[in-house]
């Protein structure tokens, strides 16, 4: 089909839109602030949506088509190891537990090579379960959320299209 990679990519934007919604529904109606890490998470999931959007829009084919893949590939692994970290610190909290520091502070006060490390620290606010669904903390939703949209961009960006390409030069 020759616009799938347009529609599973505008799919991905959607998704991502929606999670921002969420989240930003979670923010203000719920009064679940988002901690340094949480902000870090829907960065990845703007930028994966902005990628997804450009390539929705786009329709690209061959190596234009790889690129916004692996583009959306390595945002969503990105996402997803900020999530791996947040969960962990979920399940396993660090022994001081502080208010800390929002991740606006910590970049404009410190150079990024300080103040990375010092947001993947986590803080007590990190380490804080507010929220579960079927048994999943949000940044675990978070974590499945990167893994479906990985898993879809490189299907449609690599495997669908070498599958389509075969069959393409099989049948002219």
């Amino acid at each position: 089909m020759r616009n799938r990679p347009r529609l599973v990519f505008l799919a991905i934007f959607l998704a991502c839109a929606m999670l921002i919604g969420i989240a930003l529904y979670m923010q203000q109606e719920k009064g679940l602030e988002p901690c340094p890490m949480c902000i870090l998470q829907r960065y990845a999931f703007v930028a994966i949506g902005v990628v997804a959007l450009v390539a929705g829009v786009h329709g690209p084919q061959g190596l234009a088509l790889r690129i916004y893949g692996a583009l959306v590939v390595l945002l969503a692994i990105g996402g997803g190891g900020t999530s791996l970290r947040h969960s962990w610190l979920q399940h396993f909290p660090p022994k001081t537990e502080s208010c800390g520091t929002d991740l606006e502070f910590l970049l404009n006060t410190f150079p990024l090579s300080q103040a990375l490390p010092k947001i993947f620290a986590g803080t007590g606010s990190c380490s804080k379960i507010d929220w579960r669904m079927l048994g999943l903390t949000i940044p675990e939703w978070a974590l499945v959320w990167f893994v479906a949209i990985a898993i879809a961009a490189a299907w449609v960006s690599f495997f669908a299209a070498k599958k389509n390409a075969a069959r393409g030069a099989a049948f002219p």
